[in-house]
């Protein structure tokens, strides 16, 4: 769910289907499932090139390098992916998330990987200098990347985020000079990771990536029509991570 509280007032919902995967095992996901691949093309399917770097390395020491640099010490613990995957060859994620677990398997991180409509990309880490998070996950970050031609690169996010259970939980508010203008929210049930899931997911959201992104432009154009004020796209921050 979207919805904006500024002027130009509106709220819209769309259904999707995302993925939990350990980022070690997607090799291994490929050779169970018939259904989905990992970097070869298939009904469903995560490239690592979609995300990170977007060279198509491996994710696992690009995370690990960022969590060091944050002096997040992870000692190879689990690295799990939520994001939406390849639908039919093609893939927009605007939020993909990495919860990034220590040795003793405790929650210390999570990186949030914001990328807009121009082939951008910033990271908004959140964390507690290596300590185990408390949950639910409260976190606050300067907004510093574009991402709406319609609203500041000023303000500031709100996170609010639970570890994955059965359900999944995110909640994202935007505030500018402090007042509520913009609210996101994600929510949904988990399901096993099978090959009759992923067929009847696709069935239910045909095309889910496209429409996605064809979402992003119809809400932009309706916007513009009702007289919402257009920001100019600023250069890209020169740090990739914000905490």
């Amino acid at each position: 769910m979207h919805r904006r509280m500024d002027r130009v007032a509106y709220r819209f919902d769309y259904r999707v289907f995302s993925l939990l995967v350990d980022i070690d095992r997607l090799d291994e996901l490929d050779g169970r499932l018939r259904l989905f691949s990992h970097n070869r093309r298939n009904l469903v399917a995560i490239h690592d090139r979609d995300h990170g770097p977007k060279d198509g390395t491996p994710l696992r020491p690009w995370v690990e390098d960022i969590l060091a640099r944050h002096g997040i010490n992870s000692g190879a613990g689990r690295i799990e992916l939520f994001c939406m995957p390849r639908v039919l060859g093609y893939a927009f994620n605007p939020l993909s998330l990495y919860y990034c677990r220590d040795a003793d398997d405790r929650l210390v991180a999570v990186l949030c990987e914001v990328r807009n409509t121009f082939g951008e990309w910033h990271g908004y880490l959140l964390h507690d200098q290596g300590r185990a998070l408390a949950l639910p996950l409260r976190h606050r970050a300067a907004k510093v990347f574009h991402v709406s031609p319609f609203l500041p690169r000023s303000g500031e996010y709100r996170f609010r985020l639970k570890e994955p259970g059965e359900r999944f939980s995110l909640g994202i508010r935007y505030l500018l000079n402090d007042r509520p203008v913009m609210v996101a929210t994600q929510t949904g049930e988990r399901r096993a990771l099978r090959d009759a899931e992923l067929g009847r997911a696709v069935l239910a959201m045909p095309l889910m990536t496209f429409k996605v992104m064809a979402a992003i432009h119809w809400q932009a154009a309706r916007i513009w029509l009702r007289g919402g004020r257009f920001h100019h796209k600023p250069l890209p921050p020169t740090q990739e991570i914000t905490e």
